[in-house]
């Protein structure tokens, strides 16, 4: 008897690993489980993880990801934010979701598509990725060749592409004149004692005041 993928019951905040899975099998799996779904899924040259995000994580990325379009929102810079879109390519038998990505250098080249096509289009221009439950692999990353990686798990991590690989990095190549890697954490944990929006009302009259700064 073949198990079903249906069949698997994974709790908020786990993960699972299944090898030997094929390319085939696992563009088997992304339509079985359909484009609303709480699973998120990571393939690396037929390794399969599976991941179900707790309320905590999902709360976390909502945040960074929020911070990251007020910066960019404040900065005017056209911007789409992707989400968890699967990036896939079958060349390289990779494929990622990320909990937040966002297109900004190349906005423009995948504006007004409703779907992306990584043998085509560009990566996404930054990808974060909520560490909590689970640590994420730079490999698939660096293979999709996305420009800069953000890890958080408490602290902040920034990880930037040099040369095809990642390089840990104290600052932002996107906003160089930010300190994100310390104030995001500040805010995301001060988000959890006064509330969202006061936060985000003082986050953007922090980078309101960065901006200021800079221009004078």
């Amino acid at each position: 008897m073949q198990l079903q993928f249906h069949q698997l019951v994974i709790p908020p905040g786990n993960q699972l690993l299944l090898t030997n899975i094929s390319w085939q099998m696992f563009e088997n799996l992304l339509e079985e489980l359909g484009e609303t779904r709480a699973k998120r899924l990571s393939y690396n040259r037929e390794t399969l993880e599976i991941m179900v995000p707790s309320f905590e994580h999902e709360d976390n990325k909502r945040m960074i990801g929020r911070l990251v379009e007020i910066i960019l929102e404040e900065l005017d810079i056209e911007f789409r934010a992707a989400g968890s879109t699967t990036f896939k390519n079958k060349p390289m038998a990779q494929a990622v979701e990320p909990d937040e990505c966002f297109y900004i250098q190349h906005e423009a080249a995948v504006r007004g598509k409703k779907r992306v096509d990584l043998t085509v289009d560009p990566p996404p221009d930054l990808a974060i990725e909520i560490d909590l439950t689970s640590r994420t692999s730079l490999g698939n990353y660096e293979a999709l060749g996305v420009p800069e990686l953000w890890r958080y798990d408490g602290r902040l991590r920034i990880y930037v592409l040099q040369q095809g690989k990642y390089v840990e990095s104290p600052t932002s190549s996107l906003f160089p004149q930010f300190p994100v890697r310390e104030e995001i954490p500040r805010y995301v944990y001060q988000s959890t004692q006064t509330g969202r929006n006061q936060t985000m009302r003082a986050f953007r009259e922090w980078v309101k005041g960065i901006i200021g700064k800079s221009n004078s």
